[in-house]
């Protein structure tokens, strides 16, 4: 027998196990030296190279992960033991630190929440090491979120942003998303010897390069290949947006036209994102002659941009654009997130003008405009991340959209965060394609001052609600002035636009309303085809006051709201014409510039 064979018989690391390590460890440390190399290309003199590593969620600079930089020893300390043992050992070390904090606070590791997805894989349950792990960081996590609710003196908004950070720090620090205490990711590193973790050095290498995190499969989606791809054209341009016809799929449509205001904080296409989601294609079908606002992508050409060129030179330019198109008096217009806030200071402007018959319906989704009990992006508008913007916008005037996305993959960090820390990272693997995900991280630029005076005026004064707290072009903004019919829907889980917070616009607005809450939450809640019978909506024909009321009263209806919504819209209109003419983009007075779905959805 061999020295070789005898040291793997005695459970000992063969010669063959040190040097394929070694191997895996070298060539680990070669590709953060490229990284590193490749850095210093791409940065200024005064860049500090990996300075940049801290910032995104899940990651740390090489030393970190027992990596050392020129000169240093980390790797070769890293295969002075076992490397099997090592992750044993930690493990080991988890599992006892976590019993020893679970004794001090007195909580019951059995009585620990069961239904996890972190926790789902049966190797949680079938090695007692890991039940133990798992079982002790659910029952602390609890006993942490809990003892929130137990602080005395405190208000509603420093409780609520103790819960916040008490949530995001028990969700960073789960077993889950590290390797010597996940047993799938020290299953797959045994199985692969070590591979797993060179692919997802990989990948997290290209996610740094590209400042942002790989949520869904790279070149599985392509804007206006398969994604925005409901035939039309676009018949108007200016350097703040692109306005996209339809092409109808019926004989016949509504004579009164209807436009949409998507946010700008995203892409249009998260209503168009294929065929059988698509909001879009589901209107055109319905017969309804179909317009979208297509926002630019903010760059140095329009960062002085402000609440006067949204509502003038945006929404109501657009408005005017469609009715001189169709030789119409009027539009339906829908307002989505902060495009529906920008819509109610439109309705607002055009009401005190004398103007207000142009629009013959507003709709809502998951708007606020009394910013009173906003959601959870309250918690990043503290003085020092308004400090940060600042910084971060000084030399361009407007702020990337990758920060933008950071934070809203902050506020449900367990799932567009830390799981793929895990897929990607640990276990290696590439994510899995997932349109909603490509358009999450497909971003877009925000004009500096504006997105500033909008958290600052809207979100932090609320001065929207207030009568003349805001003006547009010097005409001060009145929302009690108006009666525009609106249908107002909201999410009942959105963490974004709280349904309390959305059913403020009931308050403000003295036309009809018709009140909606829909299942889900923020996107799911509003992109819910019928055809896929997920979810459900309430309605509540009554008069109430609160939403408290209203959902007391509710009726549920299982399904998309979509079908409701249509009934509302024709009641307001019900006058159809032929689909010709002007109705057909590119035939009326406005030639086409470009085929949906333009080119400003694509430009970054």
């Amino acid at each position: 027998m061999t020295e070789e064979t005898k040291a793997g018989a005695a459970g000992m690391p063969s010669l063959e196990d040190w040097q394929h390590w070694t191997l895996v460890m070298g060539r680990a440390q070669q590709m953060l030296m490229q990284a590193w190399a490749d850095s210093l290309d791409s940065s200024s003199s005064k860049s500090q190279p990996f300075a940049g590593w801290d910032a995104m969620p899940g990651m740390a600079s090489p030393s970190a992960f027992g990596f050392s930089m020129p000169g240093g020893t980390g790797a070769e300390a890293g295969m002075t033991q076992d490397p099997m043992a090592l992750m044993t050992a930690g493990a080991q070390a988890w599992a006892k630190g976590l019993e020893a904090w679970g004794h001090m606070l007195g909580v019951d590791p059995a009585k620990a929440e069961v239904k996890d997805r972190r926790f789902a894989a049966p190797e949680w349950r079938d090695n007692p090491l890991f039940d133990t792990i798992r079982q002790t960081y659910l029952a602390l996590s609890d006993r942490m979120l809990g003892s929130v609710d137990e602080i005395e003196n405190v208000d509603d908004e420093t409780r609520h942003k103790l819960k916040f950070a008490a949530r995001n720090f028990v969700d960073a620090m789960s077993p889950s998303n590290f390797a010597l205490t996940n047993p799938q990711v020290l299953k797959r590193t045994i199985e692969t010897r070590g591979e797993n973790l060179l692919k997802g050095l990989a990948n997290m290498l290209k996610d740094i390069a590209a400042g942002q995190m790989t949520q869904s499969k790279l070149g599985a989606f392509e804007v206006g290949r398969n994604l925005a791809t409901t035939p039309g054209k676009v018949i108007h341009e200016t350097p703040l947006y692109q306005l996209i016809q339809y092409t109808p799929t019926t004989d016949t449509v509504l004579a009164t036209p209807l436009v949409v205001f998507p946010p700008w904080i995203n892409r249009f296409y998260i209503l168009d994102l294929n065929p059988e989601k698509s909001f879009v294609k589901w209107c055109v079908d319905q017969g309804l002659s179909l317009f979208m606002v297509s926002w630019k992508s903010a760059d140095e050409s329009i960062a002085d941009v402000s609440i006067d060129d949204y509502v003038l030179g945006g929404q109501i330019d657009a408005i005017d654009a469609i009715r001189d198109i169709l030789g119409v008096g009027q539009v339906h217009a829908i307002g989505y997130c902060v495009a529906g806030t920008t819509l109610a200071a439109t309705l607002a402007y055009l009401a005190a003008k004398g103007e207000a018959a142009k629009v013959k319906s507003a709709t809502f989704f998951t708007a606020q405009v009394d910013f009173a009990e906003a959601g959870d992006l309250k918690m990043f508008l503290g003085p020092e991340v308004m400090g940060l913007l600042e910084q971060l916008t000084t030399d361009k005037g407007f702020l990337d959209g990758r920060y933008m996305a950071a934070t809203f993959n902050l506020l449900r960090g367990r799932d567009l965060i830390w799981s793929y820390v895990v897929n990607n990272y640990l276990l290696g693997e590439e994510p899995p394609p997932f349109d909603l995900l490509h358009w999450n991280s497909d971003t877009t630029n925000l004009p500096a001052g504006w997105h500033r005076n909008y958290l600052e005026t809207l979100y932090q004064g609320n001065k929207l609600v207030e009568k003349g707290g805001i003006s547009v072009a010097g005409t001060p903004i009145d929302l009690g002035k108006v009666a525009t019919p609106s249908y107002i829907q909201a999410g009942r889980e959105d963490h974004i636009a709280p349904p309390q917070s959305v059913w403020k616009i009931m308050n403000h607005f003295t036309g009809d309303k018709r009140f909606v809450l829909a299942g889900s939450g923020h996107i799911a809640g509003v992109v819910n085809p019928p055809a896929a019978g997920k979810y459900q909506y309430w309605v509540n024909d009554k008069p109430a006051g609160t939403l408290e009321s209203f959902v007391d009263g509710a009726t549920e209806h299982k399904g998309s709201w979509w079908p409701d919504w249509l009934a509302w819209l024709k009641e307001q209109d019900p006058k159809s014409v032929a689909a010709k003419g002007a109705r057909v983009p590119g035939k009326g007075k406005r030639k086409a510039i470009e085929d949906a779905p333009g080119r400003y959805v694509k430009e970054r």
